[in-house]
This record gives C-alpha cells, sequence and structure tokens, in this order.
C-alpha cells in the first residue's frame, strides 16, 4: 500500500497472456497490491497507463508494436507527463538474453529489473519497494552489467581523486541516476530544477570522464556508492 493506506495500482504490459495470467494470480494473492489492467504490447500498455493512472507498471522487454524500452522511455517521458498522465515507476521483466535491453531501459528510467525465473515472492516485493520511492535491480542482473562493463577496455573505474572531486549533492545525483531516475524525477526527489540537475549530471559525467548514463550505473555499483537489492531512495541502495 501507498503512504495512505490505499493499495499499490499495477499494470501488467506482456505479450505472452499465460505470464500476464500467472503474474495476475500471483498478485491477486497479495495485500495491498491490485492489478487493475493488463496490455499484450507497449503501445496498447502506454495507452492503459494514460487511462488507468496506476503507481507500477511490470513490463516485459522483448514485445510487438512497441518494446518495453520504447514503452518505458515515452512512460517518463515529458510529454507524457505533459498529456495529464502520471509518470509510473516501471519495472522490467527481463531475462540473461536481455542484457542490452536492461541497459537501455536504464537510460529510458526504468526504476526496477527482476528476472523472469525469479523467486514468487520476488514480483510483490519489488513493486512494493518501487511504489515507495525505491528501486530494485535483481544482484544477477547488476552482477552481468558490471561484468561487461568491466570487461570493456574503455570503461576504466575513475580513482579515488576523481570521486573525491565530486561534491555531496553530485554525490547524491550519481546515486539517483544509478537507480534509474530520470532527470525530471531526480528534480522532484531532491527539490532541484530539472536544469539544475542536467548540469549536476554533465559535471559528474565530465569530472569522472562518463558518456552514458549506463557507464554511471556501473561506476556507482563499483565504487559502492549504492549496492544490488531494495534499498530506500536517497540512501546507497538500488
Amino acid at each position: 500500500m501507498d503512504a495512505g493506506g490505499d493499495p499499490v495500482r499495477v499494470v501488467l504490459v506482456d505479450d505472452e497472456a499465460l505470464i500476464r495470467a500467472g503474474l495476475r494470480m500471483l498478485l491477486d494473492a497479495e495485500d495491498g497490491i491490485e492489478v487493475v489492467g493488463e496490455a499484450a504490447d507497449g503501445r496498447a500498455g502506454t495507452d492503459l497507463v494514460a487511462e488507468l493512472h496506476p503507481d507500477v507498471v511490470v513490463m516485459d522487454v522483448r514485445m510487438p508494436v512497441l518494446d518495453g524500452v520504447a514503452a518505458t522511455r515515452l512512460l517518463t517521458s515529458s510529454e507524457h507527463a505533459g498529456a495529464g498522465s502520471t509518470r509510473p515507476e516501471i519495472l522490467i521483466l527481463t531475462t540473461f538474453s536481455d542484457d542490452a535491453a536492461v541497459r537501455e531501459a536504464i537510460r529510458a528510467g526504468a526504476s526496477g529489473f527482476i528476472l523472469k525465473n525469479s523467486a514468487p515472492a520476488v514480483l510483490p516485493a519489488a513493486i512494493r519497494a518501487l511504489a515507495a520511492g525505491a528501486g530494485w535491480l535483481d544482484p544477477s542482473v547488476t552482477r552481468r552489467l558490471l561484468e561487461e562493463f568491466a570487461s570493456s577496455p574503455e570503461m576504466s573505474l575513475p580513482s579515488a581523486d576523481e570521486i573525491g572531486q565530486l561534491t555531496p549533492r553530485e554525490r547524491e545525483v550519481l546515486a539517483a541516476v544509478a537507480k534509474g531516475r530520470t532527470n525530471q524525477q531526480i528534480a522532484t526527489d531532491l527539490f532541484l530544477s530539472e536544469a539544475t540537475v542536467k548540469t549536476h549530471v554533465h559535471r559528474i559525467f565530465t569530472k569522472l570522464g562518463l558518456s552514458d548514463r549506463a557507464q554511471a550505473v556501473s561506476v556507482a555499483f563499483r565504487t559502492g556508492l549504492v549496492t544490488t537489492g531494495p534499498t530506500s531512495r536517497g540512501a546507497s541502495g538500488a
């Protein structure tokens, strides 16, 4: 439930009817979580979100018409918010074969990732974490991403001196970026303007020699600024 005691409202977006039925059955058995709608592709999912205003969207990656990454990008965009729709938290359903899609979903603004073969208790826990303002990264997903970044010759870890150049506020912003928060979401979280957040992100990238948000995620985890698993926003965590 949210802070007011209302159930967490969830939309399921997956092109496999059997998967959606299983997810609904699992979540229907949970107190404080209500599945309010289902969609079989990303385009139908974004339309449903605009209609139903859920708190959390459980989003598959590989779907027809509009895939999960593109749908996530649309749902976290300022255009979507400007259309009068809510900005839900996005929980990505992924498999080990979807590492590239996970990287893209991080850039798109997803707040959490779980594996499709996770234990049943993981899904409701992840949904509650996102609804409470935290992120959720499955340790296996995170480990594989970090291994990939670590094996990339162009992705070296910033030195202690470079990390030390970050101001406390820049560390907060970097941690939020690593949790999948968009610039607009970070601005809301930290009571800043979006322009100020963009300035902080630019300075962070410049100081640490980063080229994109995926590299920022790698640095944040590898330096211990955030850790795997569910944690509250504003603390060190996913």
